[in-house]
């Protein structure tokens, strides 16, 4: 059988509301706006008798070793569920920063996921992959079909599609890993507490296919994690104040929970232009152009 790939692109939280911290579980509560990049890593199955994987690319070293891969434990997740699931080797070309706030792992995660759906003529609602994908990760789930969409709760509530306008936009990560737990701690809230700023809705942004009157919606939102992740990364403000100084820049917010940020532009040129003078200043930082979808 022949090899089967896909992209697994990285997930941008256009906005991230922390509504509050659940009494049952801990977690806290949150509403998103979730896009996908044009940059991402790629995954390739090979059928096998085992399951296998193999890393290689530019960010493999800090990814970590191969048997804490999300990649496998999402498989091992789904042959649980499902008896008789053919499996196989996966190879995985890495080439977004780790531990970034982009979701690159949970993304490689659900394209593991998609190849074995495919390879096992499994549909893509079958619930043992859903299921697969929330034992695997809170941000798991949402990535399973990489569209635009809100997402709620601690990740496992995943809304519908949503046809919205591509984004012109530059993503910067400074090379600082930035681990989730840290952050959430630093926001402080205490379990069954809820976040005063929830008081402002999130923007209503459905049927919208305007990409300035999706900015104007989205630009009074917030990242209620980018204050606590500068407590843990000052060097974010850095990011972000590179980005505000560029021609064209309608919108500079952190994604997830850092440390990478995003800017938002009017036009393709404009993300292109402060991609390159942005990665001229700062060599050592990780920088891309991109479309947001």
């Amino acid at each position: 059988m022949s090899p089967l790939v896909t992209r697994a692109p990285a997930k941008i939280n256009l906005t991230l509301h922390v509504l509050g911290r659940r009494s049952g579980d801990g977690y806290h509560a949150l509403e998103s706006l979730v896009v996908f990049a044009g940059v991402g890593d790629s995954l390739r199955l090979d059928p096998g008798p085992a399951l296998d994987l193999a890393v290689s690319g530019p960010t493999a070293g800090p990814a970590g070793p191969a048997g804490d891969n999300l990649v496998l434990k999402a498989a091992c997740r789904l042959a649980e569920a499902v008896p008789g699931l053919a499996v196989g080797r996966f190879s995985l070309h890495k080439r977004l920063p780790v531990a970034a706030g982009i979701g690159g792992g949970s993304s490689d995660a659900a394209g593991a996921l998609r190849l074995l759906a495919r390879l096992n003529a499994l549909a893509p609602d079958h619930p043992a992959l859903l299921a697969a994908a929330r034992a695997t990760g809170a941000d798991v789930p949402v990535c399973l079909d990489p569209r635009a969409r809100m997402m709620r709760g601690a990740g496992e509530a995943v809304g519908p599609a949503l046809p919205l306008p591509a984004l012109p936009a530059v993503l910067i990560n400074p090379g600082v890993p930035v681990e989730t737990a840290p952050v959430f701690r630093a926001l402080g809230l205490a379990v069954g507490e809820t976040n005063p700023a929830a008081a402002v809705p999130h923007p209503e942004v459905e049927g919208v296919r305007d990409p300035s009157d999706l900015l104007d919606r989205i630009g009074p939102a917030r990242n209620d994690l980018e204050a606590p992740a500068l407590t843990v990364a000052p060097v974010i403000g850095e990011t972000l104040a590179a980005l505000r100084a560029q021609a064209g820049c309608r919108l500079a917010r952190m994604s997830g929970s850092g440390a990478t940020v995003f800017g938002l532009f009017g036009h393709r040129s404009q993300a292109a232009r402060a991609a390159r003078a942005i990665a001229a200043a700062s060599p050592g930082w990780w920088v891309r152009a991109t479309m947001l979808r």
